[in-house]
């Protein structure tokens, strides 16, 4: 069964998405917004990690080395400015987005080993994926036009 495989990769891509989120956070303190709703999404991912963790166990995790790769092109430090921040919003989206897919073939394997605890933490964890998404998304049309067109 490959549903290990998934598991440690969606298990370690939630926690490098909340390292990223905290070091974003720090990094952008002062932007108010930046600082508080980073934490505050960090902290679902490891959330999520931690929901994640009795099904790791039980499935045998076999984690790749995916997240961390993907985590370390990314963040090779974060930027300054608005075009900074621009980017690393960017870059945690990227990082947002694979957790998205992973947890919907998490999803689908669960539905397909008719493990329903599992089905349950999906649902309520990509709930909330989805949201720092839009968040994401929303955050970084508010910065564009400041970071692209009025900065010098």
């Amino acid at each position: 069964m490959h549903l290990a495989h998934y598991l440690g990769l969606l298990h370690k891509a939630q926690n490098r998405l909340g390292d990223a989120f905290t070091e974003i956070g720090e990094a952008h303190r002062d932007e108010p917004d930046i600082f508080h709703t980073c934490q505050r999404l960090a902290g679902q991912c490891r959330g999520h990690a931690e929901k994640l963790a009795p099904f790791a166990h039980r499935y045998a995790e076999d984690a790749p080395a995916e997240p961390d790769r993907l985590h370390s092109q990314l963040f090779s430090g974060t930027r300054s400015g608005g075009l900074g921040l621009l980017r690393d919003l960017q870059d945690l989206y990227l990082m947002a987005a694979e957790c998205d897919i992973s947890w919907a073939v998490v999803g689908q394997a669960a539905y397909g080993a008719r493990d329903e605890d599992l089905l349950a933490v999906v649902k309520s964890c990509e709930q909330e994926t989805a949201i720092q998404l839009k968040w994401l998304r929303t955050r970084m049309k508010q910065a564009a036009p400041q970071a692209l067109v009025a900065a010098e």
